[in-house]
């Protein structure tokens, strides 16, 4: 009867270790994720003031569009939490798309090989954004 009892003890034990490593590996999981979308949220406020200086020289009647970008911008930089980062980051991924909205009225500017580079570099970076969010997505989804 003893032995019963023990070993009902021990597969508790067993259990409540097991879950809690589970618990602190998926707290892991979770904050590298969020600090690999902080990386790829400051490498895309790297990348946005060399956009909008080419853009600039070719397009100098879009500077509204710029001007909110470099403005959005600022507020991601700012953002004092994970909630304020991603809606200021939303925001600013609609402006960019602007921006590669204007250069299709520029030719030159979509000819422009450093305009292109630039171009794919930030695609780059928000693919890898994307792909981050989706992972925490999914982590929280295990964790509940």
């Amino acid at each position: 009867m003893t032995w019963i009892i023990l070993g009902v003890i021990a597969l508790i034990v067993i259990f409540v270790i097991v879950s809690y490593n589970g618990l602190v590996k998926n707290r892991m999981q979770t904050k590298e994720a969020w600090s690999q979308i902080d990386v790829q949220l400051k490498r895309r406020n790297d990348l946005l003031p060399n956009l909008i200086e080419t853009v600039k020289g070719y397009a100098k009647y879009e500077g509204s569009t710029l001007e909110k970008v470099a403005e959005l911008r600022n507020q991601v930089a700012a953002a004092t939490s994970p909630a304020e980062a991603m809606k200021a980051s939303d925001a600013l991924t609609r402006q960019v798309s602007g921006i590669f909205a204007v250069a299709e009225s520029y030719p030159d500017l979509k000819a422009s090989a450093n305009f292109v580079k630039l171009q794919e570099e930030l695609t780059n970076t928000e693919n890898k954004f994307l792909t981050l969010v989706n992972s925490i997505t999914v982590l929280s989804a295990t964790i509940m």
